[in-house]
């Protein structure tokens, strides 16, 4: 994790919030925001593009932001962030993090209520008085109210994503203790829940080398303070206010601990308590015969669910949910495996609102080992993603045509694809005669979340040219809940069309529920990054996960097919609808 971009992001963002707040200039409010998606998405770190002396070279990165960025490298902060806000409440900076809020409603309440504090806020949003001024009403207070909720669930729990590339740091800082056999992250995160609470970590090694295992881990870069410290388990908090748990196990507990310190606790229980029918013993420890504590075995995982009599259960679906009945038959399903995947549906190049040229999206996906990629731009009603015209499109090809000829030769293949945008009516913001040149089509909705959008979504399918319903649910995690949406008849008509639903990494949508609900009705599920910078191309990783975790079978993952499976699939939906109307 590029943590110096990230804070660097989050300061130019916040001085585009309190400018927004005092009614300052929208152009540059707009630059301070566009500097702030632009260096957090960059795959470089910020200190090393500065001493090549690349930052003036950096798409909308001029020169009063470059000695803004000097500054913070210089100094940790920026001097015009400390001043302005010093100029806001603390409360109402705090308060505009808030999905649904913003600055210039924040103002308003400032202005009118007399608004300083979050309290102040949450009393005019509770006794009315702001649902009676201009502009907002009952409706739109009870969607600030769910906003909040939100916001204050999510800083208390760790998105997935963030969860993930959070403890692979923490991993790879804990490798360079040699004396450490094996290391894996457990709890809730290895079970790839959407939001985890505290980061667990487990190691093995021989008991003579804990402690400075332990010294280790107390010593890591982006440690806050120690909480405990011992030579069988350790606590830290992070700088960004984060837990970490390390605890050490000896080899022979290896499996049996992670077995345990995996979870859920529902599953460990019944675990438990089928061993008791069998007169054995489950523990961190391993498993044992409860008569007279005779080890059997646990210093692999596989091995504590045999000496149980069952199939071992992947860790994804660990959560009491039929799983362990199906492991005592040995029918289980096989899980898509993480080295299945083969490509990619879903991502944005510089044409649109993503950060890299389309050539370092292609070049990183061909490095990553991926066979194909769609590059996936916004259509043009998408103005504030700088959505791309039907002229503009076909530019795109012809450039996609020359990569092709570089990279086809090699067995890497990009196929002309676009996000194009289901329009109110559930029309598509492209006509059929330009969608018919494309190689793959994802439909998505990005407007009029609080209405049901079921008929957008069925109108959509029925198009023979759309491959791929984009974040079907339109939930992003943490930061907005769904919008509402008859999924059981999603779920039918994407079967009846043969129309895919895509699990997006980032917004953990499809959740795994609705993953499993597909896998019983046989639809085709994609699973993507949405990927906006060729950083987020390897997160590939952990939408797998949330695939796992809603018990995905390979073959009902559109990722695992080669390309010529893919066109097939693509081909048969237009053969299909053309044949029915």
């Amino acid at each position: 994790m590029l943590k110096k971009n990230k804070k660097l992001s989050e300061i130019f963002e916040k001085i585009a919030d309190i400018l927004e707040f005092l009614g300052d200039n929208p152009y540059r409010i707009g630059s301070y925001r566009r500097a702030a998606n632009l260096i957090s998405e960059l795959p470089e770190d910020i200190e090393e593009l500065h001493r090549e002396g690349k930052l003036s070279r950096l798409p909308g990165i001029g020169s009063s932001t470059v000695l803004k960025i000097e500054e913070f490298l210089n100094t940790g902060t920026v001097k015009k962030y400390e001043d302005l806000r010093r100029r806001v409440p603390e409360d109402l900076l705090e308060l505009m993090d808030v999905p649904g809020i913003g600055p210039k409603t924040l103002r308003i309440a400032y202005d009118k209520l007399g608004v300083r504090t979050k309290e102040d806020f949450l009393r005019v949003l509770k006794d009315g008085s702001l649902a009676k001024l201009p502009g907002f009403g009952p409706k739109k207070v009870e969607n600030i109210l769910k906003g909040i909720e939100l916001w204050q669930s999510a800083q208390e729990r760790i998105p997935l994503v963030e969860a993930y590339t959070m403890a692979q740091d923490v991993v790879e800082y804990m490798r360079k203790e040699k004396s450490i056999k094996d290391i894996s992250i457990a709890g809730s995160l290895r079970r790839m829940k959407e939001t985890i609470g505290d980061i667990d970590i487990l190691v093995t090694a021989d008991r003579k080398d804990w402690r400075k295992i332990h010294e280790h881990f107390a010593k890591y870069p982006e440690l806050n303070k120690v909480l405990a410290k011992g030579e069988t388990k350790s606590s830290i908090v992070l700088k960004n206010g984060r837990q970490v748990d390390l605890r050490t196990v000896e080899p022979k507990s290896w499996g049996s601990a992670l077995q345990y310190f995996t979870g859920s606790k529902e599953h460990n229980i019944r675990v438990r308590d089928i061993a008791k029918e069998k007169g054995l013993k489950v523990n961190e420890y391993g498993v044992f015969r409860a008569d007279n504590d005779e080890w059997l075995g646990g210093e692999k995982e596989e091995e504590v669910y045999r000496l149980v009599g069952m199939q071992w259960i992947p860790p994804e679906i660990r959560e009491n949910w039929g799983e362990i009945e199906l492991a005592l038959e040995g029918k289980l399903p096989r899980l898509v495996e993480y080295d299945e995947i083969k490509g990619d549906f879903h991502m944005h190049t510089s044409w649109s609102d993503g950060i890299n040229p389309v050539e370092e999206v292609v070049d990183t996906a061909y490095r990553m080992g991926h066979e194909y990629i769609v590059i996936g731009d916004h259509s043009q009603s998408a103005r504030v993603a700088n959505g791309l015209t039907p002229e503009r499109y076909e530019k795109q090809w012809k450039l996609i045509e020359k990569l092709n000829e570089i990279y086809n030769p090699k067995g890497f293949y990009i196929l002309k694809g676009c996000e194009v945008d289901i329009l109110p009516d559930g029309s598509l913001d492209l006509p059929d005669s330009l969608l018919e040149g494309f190689d793959f089509v994802v439909a998505s909705i990005h407007s009029r979340f609080n209405q049901d959008n079921t008929y957008r979504i069925l109108k959509a399918m029925e198009n023979p040219y759309v491959n791929l319903i984009g974040h079907p649910t339109g939930k992003a995690y943490g930061q907005r809940e769904g919008y509402p949406l008859d999924m059981d008849k999603v779920i039918e008509l994407a079967k009846e069309t043969g129309t895919a639903l895509e699990v997006n990494t980032f917004r953990v949508d499809l959740s795994p529920e609705n993953i499993r609900r597909c896998m019983e009705a046989g639809v085709t599920i994609a699973v993507v990054t949405d990927a906006h910078s060729v950083a987020h191309l390897p997160y590939i990783r952990i939408g797998v996960g949330i695939a796992r975790r809603g018990w995905a079978v390979p073959e009902l993952v559109l990722n695992t097919r080669n390309l010529e499976g893919v066109r097939e699939f693509v081909k048969e939906k237009r053969k299909k609808l053309a044949r029915s109307q």
